[in-house]
């Protein structure tokens, strides 16, 4: 179990500053952390100022650079074994930070899983809802919440990861994920999100594409299987059925079935080179 003063509190904020000392402040009366962090992304207003007053040790980007690279420069900064990553809009329950890190050390990740109808609005559940259904798909294992910005782990396990990690607000999912495909001890902790102050700054017809494209990108990266081996059989069986159909119809295979055949070999053939170069990159991770 990881006590909290093994833990540095990371807060990435953007404009936060009617709320963000008032949530650093009840983290502060929480528990004795190792240290609290807050990553101001440029902000226009008083969050820095706000925060500092609140007792956080503040670090500034001259400009918004985005959630991930205020993540990003907070796990350079911190010091603790352990990080808790926890939003800056007064969602998150200091209640649950505790819990969240009493978790730590049993699991390398702990993500903090949000109640279905907690989530903002009827859209954001649905995108959340297929986002994780195809994670699930791709990983194998069951995701809860995908996107949940609100999660501890071993600052080790995350800086590893920090070159995978873009600058915009897909650092949840990029973790998530890399953290499961590379073997880590990953739980999801159910969790009740109260109603933000202010407003989202996602927007899911904007983002819901990247956050698809970051799914393959660290897919493929660690099971690059999983999407070349159902492609290359469906370019197959297709290939086939057509092959099949044009022979029986006009007694000729058409050229459009020997291409998807070839089509599912080359496929295949790329799959299995990316398997290779993904068990070279585990076993060079040691």
């Amino acid at each position: 179990m990881a006590a909290p003063d093994t833990v540095s509190i990371l807060i990435p904020a953007f404009n936060e500053g009617p709320v963000v000392g008032d949530v650093i402040r009840a983290l502060r009366a929480a528990a004795p952390w190792h240290e609290v962090l807050l990553i101001d992304d440029g902000s226009s207003d008083d969050t820095g100022a706000a925060a500092a007053a609140a007792g956080a040790r503040v670090l500034r980007h001259p400009y918004n650079k985005g959630n991930g690279a205020a993540v990003k420069t907070g796990l350079r900064a911190a010091s603790g074994e352990y990080v808790l990553v926890i939003d800056g809009d007064g969602q998150h329950k200091p209640e649950d930070a505790q819990a969240i890190v009493a978790l730590l050390g049993e699991y390398d990740l702990v993500v903090g899983a949000r109640a279905m109808h907690t989530q903002a609005t009827g859209a954001r559940r649905i995108g959340n809802t297929l986002l994780n259904a195809f994670a699930a798909y791709m990983t194998g294992r069951e995701i809860p919440d995908l996107t949940s910005g609100f999660r501890g782990a071993r600052r080790a396990v995350l800086r590893e990861f920090l070159h995978l990690i873009p600058n915009g607000f897909s650092t949840p999912t990029t973790t998530t994920l890399a953290c499961i495909k590379a073997g880590y001890n990953v739980h999801f902790y159910p969790i009740e999100a109260r109603q933000r102050t202010g407003t989202s700054k996602i927007r899911l017809a904007r983002d819901g594409t990247k956050f698809l494209l970051i799914i393959l990108k660290i897919v493929t990266i660690y099971s690059p299987m999983r999407i070349f081996l159902p492609l290359s059989v469906g370019a197959f069986l297709l290939g086939v059925l057509y092959g099949g159909w044009t022979v029986t119809t006009s007694g000729r295979i058409a050229n459009g079935s020997v291409l998807l055949l070839m089509f599912s070999v080359l496929v295949f053939l790329v799959g299995l080179v990316s398997e290779q170069i993904s068990a070279l990159r585990s076993e060079g991770r040691g």
